[in-house]
């Protein structure tokens, strides 16, 4: 057998170290891979038209990110519908946006997720002086305006006008934002507009105040709700715009539907839990047409809540959030997960590297025991007879044994080898000084 040297000890122990390391890395490596980096300082909104609510809260959600290191782009479109395109678009830097309820779905958008509803958005009708039968607001010849295009109200109002069988041929039809359709409608440029607004909104303030200016009820408010599960029926309370000269005078019933944010299905988790904290922030408190803490919702009206939104609407706010600063909470999430690794595999390594080394000098101590067991096993099938070879086996063992080089933590077991080949040579001397003795005292027995 082959002598054990130092240096083929210290080779292997080097090569054991290379390769713990380099899985190590690996584990770290695919760690890396397989969980999210840390989240991008630039996110863009799509909101709606500047000067809208939309456009509003897109600023106000801003100012939240501001807080926290992060840039967010408010981004001007015409409403929803735009707001879906650019999510759906991968060339598009979008990446969540503000959307009323009832503008796509599952089928038509796989890749987007909602965050959860936050706030009703009545679907304001207001025509030029008072309308006789309200069951039928809309008369040929009226010049009307449904909002504008690419806007959920323009989609919205387009398709109940076509359920409720009214023909907008027969009609003058113009695509006017909110701003622009109040204005016509106050200066007499328009009979008939349907917006989606905060009631809070000036511009609805402004046409709740004018006496020229009716707010009218939904016709078969209950049928709409019942056919379209994304609509809620609401009542504007008599005398809620001005109590002084009673506007509205009486109950008013309205169709509302729901702000949802939306985001791609690939955005950074953290991300959205800082969303879902300034949704938290911005649309708890009570209102006209909500309780307090009614939203932010857990209301996947058209598309299904991510994983995120689900888990936080059930546990709050992640652990690490609630204790630390957003971006050293993202940092110390990333760094446990990176820890996976190096507790899991890398540790368990290197612990058994020792055992390794260990047992690699255990393994060649033992077997030269083995040999000297064999020779030691001659000895006892034959102690009248030792063949030279033996004595010369037992040299060369002993040989072997004093070129092996072990840390002195197994000094003890190189010892004890040592010891034992001399307590076998031992045992070869006194069977050899008997064989010796025994025909000396034969002849002196017979002279």
């Amino acid at each position: 057998m082959p002598s054990t040297s130092l240096s083929g000890q210290r080779n292997f122990a080097r090569w054991s170290l290379v390769a713990a390391v380099l899985v190590t890395i690996a584990a770290i490596a695919a760690a890396l891979v397989l969980t999210e980096p840390l989240p991008p300082r630039k996110l863009v909104i799509a909101t709606g038209t500047e000067g809208t609510p939309y456009h509003e809260i897109g600023q106000q959600y801003s100012k939240i990110f501001a807080r926290h290191g992060i840039k967010l782009e408010v981004r001007p479109t015409n409403g929803s519908v735009e707001n879906i395109h650019l999510l759906e678009d991968p060339r598009s830097d979008v990446s969540v946006a503000l959307v009323q309820s009832g503008t796509t779905t599952e089928e038509d958008s796989p890749h987007l997720r909602s965050l959860g509803t936050l706030f009703y958005e009545p679907l304001w009708l207001f025509a030029r002086d008072q309308i006789g039968d309200e069951t039928k607001p809309l008369r040929p010849g009226m010049r009307i305006s449904l909002g504008a295009a690419g806007s959920g109200t323009h989609m919205l109002a387009h398709e109940v006008a076509g359920s409720m069988g009214v023909d907008l041929t027969s009609m003058e039809l113009f695509e006017f934002s909110e701003s622009d359709a109040a204005g016509a409608l106050m200066r007499g440029e328009l009979d008939f507009v349907a917006m989606s607004m905060s009631w809070r909104s000036p511009i609805i303030q402004q046409l709740l105040s004018l006496p020229s200016i009716s707010l009218v009820g939904w016709p078969q408010a209950d049928a709409h709700v019942a056919l379209r599960p994304y609509l809620s029926k609401r009542i504007f309370p008599r005398g809620l715009a001005d109590l002084r000269n009673d506007r509205p005078p009486r109950d008013v019933v309205l169709v509302a539907t729901k702000a949802s944010l939306i985001v791609r299905d690939d955005l950074h988790a953290a991300l959205q839990h800082l969303l879902l904290e300034a949704a938290s922030e911005l649309h708890s408190s009570p209102g006209v047409f909500n309780a307090a803490g009614e939203f932010p919702a857990a209301q996947p009206l058209d598309l299904p809540l991510s994983d995120t939104a689900r888990d936080y609407y059930r546990s709050g706010k992640p652990f690490l959030q609630r204790y630390l600063p957003f971006w050293l909470a993202a940092l110390t999430t990333r760094l446990l997960v990176l820890l996976v690794p190096i507790l899991g595999i890398a540790y368990p390594l290197f612990r058994l590297l020792p055992a390794l080394f260990a047992w690699s000098i255990r393994r060649r101590i033992y077997a030269l025991y083995g040999e000297l067991k064999f020779l030691e096993f001659e000895l006892r099938a034959d102690p009248g007879s030792q063949p030279p070879e033996i004595l010369e086996q037992l040299d060369q063992l002993e040989e072997r044994a004093n070129r092996i080089r072990v840390p002195a933590a197994f000094a003890n077991l190189l010892y004890t080898l040592k010891h034992h080949i001399g307590l076998v040579r031992e045992r070869i001397s006194e069977l050899n000084r008997r064989s010796n003795n025994a025909p000396q005292a034969h002849s002196e027995e017979n002279p």
